[in-house]
């Protein structure tokens, strides 16, 4: 059972363990890291609980750059400022650029290979199938939202059908839903 108290909970010892619990992360997220990195944080290391993960992750959205390392980011500076930051980043970045260099090495001579674009294709899925069942373990989380559940629901839904099937560009439907949640959750909080 994870305490609500952060104090009640286990965090990063040092930044070595920032920087080695961040590479393992990133060795495991091929295609899409939120599954991995929800399961890792709130599950396994409960470094953060389920809310302060969707804030996190939501911060991470909104920031440029990928979204897990900005959580990394966050996460380093939150436990040992600038060097922790650093550390968890190096983590991020290190061994997977290494993996990626060779990986492209070897893409570029076996392209062409119908194996090759097989497997790229079902890793496709695969991410796909991740995102949604991490989507899925969220949605409790939701309900402690100021909007409430129905709300969130309602702005996703509209977010998927108007990036999704109406393929309208997120430069412009993000700041729509976003300030219209906003400005909803700030009144919400207000009452």
């Amino acid at each position: 059972m994870t305490s609500d108290k952060p104090e009640d909970r286990p965090g990063p010892t040092s930044p070595a363990d920032l920087f080695i619990s961040f590479t393992i992360l990133a060795l495991q997220g091929f295609g899409g890291v939120l599954a991995v990195v929800q399961r890792e944080l709130v599950e396994r290391k409960r470094w953060l609980t389920q809310e302060e993960f969707l804030e996190d992750w939501a911060v991470a959205q909104i920031m440029p750059g990928p979204n897990v390392v900005n959580i990394s980011l966050m996460i380093g500076a939150r436990s040992f400022g600038l060097r922790g930051a650093l550390a968890a980043l190096a983590g991020m970045l290190t061994l997977p650029l290494v993996v990626l260099i060779l990986l492209a090495l070897v893409y570029s001579r076996y392209a062409d290979n119908l194996f090759v674009l097989g497997a790229l294709r079902g890793m496709g899925a695969v991410a796909a199938g991740l995102i949604m069942a991490t989507g899925l373990k969220l949605l409790p989380a939701l309900e402690k939202n100021p909007l409430g559940g129905v709300l969130c629901a309602l702005f996703g839904g509209a977010g998927f059908i108007a990036i999704a099937l109406l393929r309208w560009p997120l430069v412009y439907v993000l700041p729509v839903l976003g300030v219209a949640a906003c400005v909803l959750a700030y009144r919400k909080i207000a009452r």
